[in-house]
């Protein structure tokens, strides 16, 4: 019987991707921005282990929200006092912090332990066309579907 095999963390290697959010669906690209960072997309993808890559999110101000959602849907924050929900519209989350309507839907993708919190760090969010990783090469992944 063949053994199964383990990723130990200084064989990880990793690429960095780069995706145009421009007229792409919030949650599809949510999904396979975190499959990529959790490295489910890899023959060695072991669950202990970080094996992912990393992404970056160019054209974030330009997400499609389909539905009602953009009329709908809430962000929530609570300062810890009594009565301090605060309640941010989708639409206004869109026009103030584009990169945040990524971010939160890619990190609720994301396990919720101490692995998760390291994962969150590969994602970064931009909301225009520029971003300052070119010296990492990063390549064009292109969405299924």
């Amino acid at each position: 019987m063949g053994n199964t095999y383990m990723a130990k963390p200084n064989e990880v290697e990793r690429k960095w991707f780069v995706i145009d959010a421009e007229g792409k669906t919030l949650g599809r690209l949510a999904s396979e921005a975190a499959s990529l960072i959790r490295g489910k997309h890899k023959p060695q993808f072991t669950p202990h282990i970080d094996t992912g890559d990393f992404v970056v999110v160019i054209n974030a101000e330009k997400i499609v929200l389909t539905g009602n959602k953009l009329a709908d849907k809430n962000y929530y924050r609570h300062s810890m006092y009594t009565g301090g929900l605060k309640v941010t519209p989708a639409h206004e989350m869109l026009k103030k912090h584009p990169e945040r309507v990524v971010e939160f839907a890619v990190h609720g993708m994301l396990p919720k332990n101490r692995l998760g919190n390291k994962m969150k760090l590969k994602l970064k969010v931009y909301a225009g066309a520029e971003h300052p990783h070119q010296a990492q090469n990063p390549e064009v992944y292109e969405l299924r579907g």
